[in-house]
């Protein structure tokens, strides 16, 4: 899922106490990442599983067959379109579809991504078949719980929050706490990351002097990519948003998106 391993297991983890977990599945193209949590505590995490491995379990059978007392499936999209609750009807879904170009190999899913949108959005069948082993009605948009996270810890209206992914960028922007944008780009090397950080600035009216840029996931302090964002911006940081509780070898920022969709516990994911 990204250039950074983690293989964490708490002193006290026992899967003879799952029915009191939270199993939490990251999905990318190929791979997926897990954590589990006991209530707001991170007790197990690990990345860069093979996909095959959630449909034909043999490292994690124990972990992937044990009965948890909720699972929450994050799903990577090839595209997507956010469009607002009010005006969403869900018959209409396969005319939107048509607007992302849809292929063969893809299946088009809906769900609300806040209080006021909804996303439609399509990802590759191997993946929503992998998840079918958990259940349809346990997925999520990937970045429901990391947009919800961002959202409920007051975001200036300057602000803007990146989520780097391997190559993929995710940024969002909100307006007194309402989402007001969000998009994701494909980039190679921090010149490429600091052109469509400025790209969505520019589209947003605001200035780049009095912008700060949060950013999380495969992301150091000090590094080439906010070395260069911050020749640009008023302040580039790491964002210190906290969802779990985590141990000191977890920096928690490189897994908000992953530990956020322990927010979307809910009845919509399960």
């Amino acid at each position: 899922m990204s250039e950074y391993n983690y293989n964490y297991h708490d002193d006290d983890f026992s899967l003879d106490k799952a029915q009191g977990y939270t199993l939490l599945i990251q999905i990318d193209k190929t791979t997926f990442t897990y954590a589990v949590t006991d209530q707001n505590k991170l007790i197990a995490v690990a990345d860069n599983h093979p996909l095959d491995e959630l449909s034909n379990p043999e490292e994690l059978l124990d972990l992937l067959s044990a009965n948890f007392k909720n699972v929450v499936i994050g799903l990577p999209a090839t595209g997507f379109s956010l469009l607002p609750q009010t005006v969403f009807n869900p018959d209409k879904l396969t005319d939107l579809a048509r607007f992302l170009d849809v292929k063969a190999d893809e299946k088009v899913l809906s769900q609300p991504l806040d209080s006021r949108n909804v996303i439609i959005y399509k990802t590759p069948e191997t993946i929503l078949n992998a998840a079918d082993e958990f259940g349809l009605r346990n997925t999520v948009y990937t970045s429901k719980g990391w947009l919800n996270a961002l959202a409920r810890n007051q975001p200036g209206d300057r602000d803007l929050y990146v989520n780097i992914n391997g190559g993929t960028v995710e940024i969002a922007n909100f307006n007194f706490s309402k989402l007001r944008f969000y998009n994701t780009f494909e980039f190679a090397g921090e010149d490429e990351l600091a052109y469509f950080v400025s790209l969505v600035t520019d589209e947003l009216n605001l200035q780049p002097a009095y912008t700060y840029v949060y950013i999380s996931g495969d992301v150091d302090s000090g590094d080439k990519n906010i070395t260069r964002l911050a020749e640009f911006f008023g302040k580039v940081e790491v964002n210190t948003t906290k969802i779990l509780q985590t141990p000191l070898e977890i920096e928690g920022h490189k897994i908000l998106s992953l530990s956020a969709l322990s927010l979307c516990v809910s009845s919509e994911a399960l």
